[in-house]
């Protein structure tokens, strides 16, 4: 039997899936972290959140040693050693690791610069751009202007 959702139509093949996908419309989040309050949809997002105030870290790199907290982290992380790059950039086709590399190189190509001093008004293409800038206001000391 097919279970359908009666507000987008996506069809599920067991009724306690349609049951947590409608979570997604009605805004409940059961699951509540013991430690902060912050509330989740799926009992797996409030077990890797909860990792950030115990400190666990079951995934292992196996050439390295690094762990973390969370299994795509480490898929991230192993790129490095394997020098894979999955990510192109349809512009000028220079590949990357993490589709959010990627997405802050295309703005280069867009000219988008979604990061905006309150101060100045000039604008910047990543948050670490911006924070370095914001120095020069605060009378820190930077590498670069």
């Amino acid at each position: 039997k097919e279970y359908k959702c009666p507000e987008c139509g996506q069809a599920f093949t067991r009724n306690s899936h349609l049951q947590v996908h409608q979570r997604i419309h009605t805004g409940e989040k059961p699951h509540q972290c013991n430690e902060c309050g912050k509330k989740f949809r799926h009992k797996a997002s409030l077990v890797v959140h909860e990792r950030i105030h115990t400190g666990e870290k079951p995934y292992t790199c196996k050439e390295c040693g690094w762990s973390f907290s969370q299994i795509g982290n480490l898929i991230k992380h192993q790129r490095i050693h394997s020098g894979e790059k999955p990510y192109i950039c349809k512009e000028c086709g220079k590949c990357f690791r993490c589709s959010s590399i990627l997405k802050i190189h295309q703005r280069c190509h867009s000219g988008e610069k979604p990061f905006r001093c309150e101060q100045c008004g000039r604008s910047f293409t990543t948050s670490s751009s911006l924070t370095r800038h914001q120095k020069i206001h605060a009378g820190e000391k930077s590498d670069k202007c």
